[in-house]
């Protein structure tokens, strides 16, 4: 009875691997029979794509200052510095999601915006810009940052 019992449970389970092979060819020929009639998927992944690295980058950064100024063997001047960082960092979240927010407001299906020192980049879904377009997302990003120039504004339309 033992032998029956163990050829029965092997031969079940032969069967269902089988059954799960089938199952995977099938679906993975339908998901790449799919994938080829949506020409929006690369871009759409490219924002997704980018707002997923930036936000981990991000949580190591601030795990970065979290650990210096836990650390008892930190300086005064290194925990203020971190602390400075960090404030500096959670400002400039908020301002690029706040400028994200703003230009999408104005029409726009996507974007992402970077802001550094030296620059404030906007990358955003569109097959082209006309001027009066360029001329609403330089004047988000002017006043919402306070830049007085445009030689320092990027933007940059992906499809």
């Amino acid at each position: 009875m033992k032998k029956r019992t163990k050829i029965i449970i092997l031969s079940a389970m032969v069967l269902l691997l089988g059954v799960t092979g089938y199952l995977n060819v099938v679906l993975n020929n339908s998901i790449t029979d799919s994938g080829n009639t949506n020409p929006t998927t690369p871009t759409t992944s490219y924002f997704a794509s980018y707002r997923n690295d930036r936000e981990s980058t991000r949580d190591q950064e601030m795990l970065y200052y979290d650990a210096i100024i836990s650390n008892e063997t930190s300086s005064e001047e290194a925990i203020k510095t971190a602390e400075e960082g960090r404030l500096n960092l959670v400002k400039q979240m908020e301002q690029e999601l706040v400028v994200e927010g703003l230009i999408k407001a104005k029409g726009f299906e996507d974007c992402v915006v970077t802001i550094s020192s030296e620059s404030v980049n906007a990358v955003v879904k569109a097959k082209e810009l006309n001027a009066t377009e360029v001329a609403q997302i330089v004047s988000v990003i002017q006043n919402q940052l306070g830049i007085e120039g445009i030689e320092n504004i990027k933007i940059i339309p992906i499809e």
